[in-house]
């Protein structure tokens, strides 16, 4: 198979300074060629010298025609890489980024400025929805003019693609400042009631920092959710959540042990009290939270059904 790596993101985030950089590292060599793709050309260029040093052959595609997995096979043959670099143009809808079959995407990277993540955010939406759901790590740059605002940004991010790594840079480096100051509810209350932002908030805060709420007890209203693969005695309270457009949710939750589970019916309304434990579950094919269930009451439907992340 051939390795492909892809970076994208909108023109003038940083995908070209990336992918330089990137290039220069000595965990990056490799024997024989690179072949990188340009997508579009911004006000910075690729150092020719270090394309030349790594034995990178660089080509442009204008148009989004002309992308396609013939066009990559006849790339194939009359450069011979082994492995290729594609720099994604944020303005083509990344459902059609096609691959030949013996093609083999090993990373896919999104590159963001953080002072204008807002803008193409609301505005760009859909766009930037499908660049970011199989991207295995999103990278905010410029970021300084924006830390009271990285919070936000990371729930919108792990609303799309629960599973990216996110980070933040700045003019110092990399922001690892912990956001728990942002969280709209007391970790230290005796029980956290989360209301339709609060849980939103809480279900992508758990997925990276569970640990924080291991043992502490929270209510919320829920819908009920009966998986059939879920063992006996587990069921799966959840909201349904808006994470791109109206025509885009999900139903997002975390599996709950409740003796009373059988005696649930789908899509009930229920008043959900329980304790958070992390514990290997099948259906996340590893470790994350599981609810420990102390009640569960049946309870009318909030006027709001549909939760936001902000």
């Amino acid at each position: 198979m051939k390795p492909v790596f892809i970076i994208n993101g909108f023109l003038e985030s940083g995908k070209t300074e990336f992918i330089n950089y990137t290039l220069a590292q000595p965990y990056f060599k490799t024997k024989g060629r690179t072949l990188l793709i340009v997508c579009e050309e911004g006000e910075n260029e690729y150092d020719t010298n270090l394309l030349k040093a790594t034995n990178t052959d660089m080509v442009v595609i204008e148009e989004l025609e002309d992308f396609s997995a013939s066009k990559l096979v006849e790339l194939d043959k009359a450069y011979k890489p082994e492995r290729l670099i594609i720099e994604w143009n944020g303005m083509w809808d990344f459902r059609k980024c096609k691959m030949p079959f013996h093609f083999s995407v090993e990373q896919q990277i999104t590159v963001v400025d953080g002072s204008s993540f807002n803008t193409y955010f609301s505005n760009m939406r859909s766009l930037f929805a499908e660049m970011i759901k199989k991207s295995e790590m999103i990278i905010f740059n410029r970021c300084d003019s924006v830390i009271d605002e990285l919070p936000v940004f990371k729930r919108n991010i792990k609303a799309l693609n629960k599973n990216a790594d996110v980070i933040f840079e700045g003019s110092q480096g990399e922001i690892t400042t912990i956001f728990e100051e942002d969280l709209p509810f007391d970790l230290n209350a005796p029980v956290i009631e989360l209301d339709n932002q609060g849980y939103g908030i809480w279900y992508i805060d758990s997925l990276d920092n569970c640990e924080r709420y291991i043992g502490k007890t929270i209510s919320f209203t829920a819908i009920v959710a009966r998986p059939p693969e879920f063992p006996k005695g587990y069921f799966l309270p959840g909201r349904m959540a808006m994470t791109c457009c109206a025509d885009d949710m999900a139903f997002i939750g975390f599996a709950c042990e409740w003796a009373g589970a059988a005696g649930l019916k789908e899509r009930q309304w229920v008043k959900v009290t329980a304790k958070v434990a992390k514990e290997y579950f099948e259906d996340y094919k590893g470790e994350g939270p599981v609810l420990k269930a102390i009640s569960v009451e049946p309870t009318s439907k909030p006027k709001e059904e549909v939760i936001s992340f902000n």
